[in-house]
């Protein structure tokens, strides 16, 4: 009786332990939407986004942990026209002929409570990594309403630099400072 009660228990131990497994989000390309603003000679706020978004968060709610990877298709850059398109595609800016793709990989995730604040990571555009906080603006975890799977919501902010990626064409006329805006969708694999 007494083995079985070991045996029981320990069961019991390794059934909740799996439970509180990381969980791996794969990204929802129809719904991140990186996006980023910036100065445009004093005229105007100019508002551009990527429209192509792949990666994976993975996410350990019990230990409070998570990780995020996430690959941007530069040469989807939508700035409303495709001249402008062509032009931030150019060399003097994302140089998308010779860097087709930005990384994101995250370094640290900063929770309060149950829900992330920050994320630390790596940044690469243009060849160049630099090391960046996004501050997460707002974060949902829990059922899709539709889809009837474990999903995460959340949008992050943080504020670059072209200069230092090597896009600082034009600066300061055009604001060297750049503040990127994501709206992240991701689904329970």
């Amino acid at each position: 009786m007494k083995k079985t009660l070991i045996a029981a228990a320990f069961a019991a131990f390794f059934a909740g332990s799996a439970m509180a497994a990381p969980q791996t989000y794969v990204v929802d390309s129809n719904h991140t939407f990186p996006r980023f603003s910036y100065n445009h000679m004093g005229l105007s706020k100019q508002i551009l986004r990527f429209d192509k978004t792949t990666g994976t968060v993975v996410l350990d709610k019990e230990a409070k942990e998570a990780k995020v990877d996430v690959t941007i298709d530069m040469k989807s850059v939508s700035t409303g026209s495709e001249i402008f398109n062509g032009h931030i595609q150019g060399e003097d800016f994302l140089d998308t002929a010779k860097y087709p793709t930005a990384t994101f990989k995250s370094t640290k995730v900063v929770f309060e409570g149950d829900k992330p604040v920050s994320i630390e990571g790596d940044l690469t555009i243009k060849g160049v990594t630099k090391p960046v906080t996004l501050t997460v603006t707002s974060f949902f975890n829990g059922p899709h309403p539709m889809l009837k799977k474990d999903a995460i919501g959340a949008n992050a902010t943080a504020v670059i630099s072209r200069t230092a990626f090597n896009a600082g064409k034009y600066a300061p006329g055009v604001s060297d400072e750049v503040t990127l805006d994501i709206a992240l969708e991701a689904i329970a694999q």
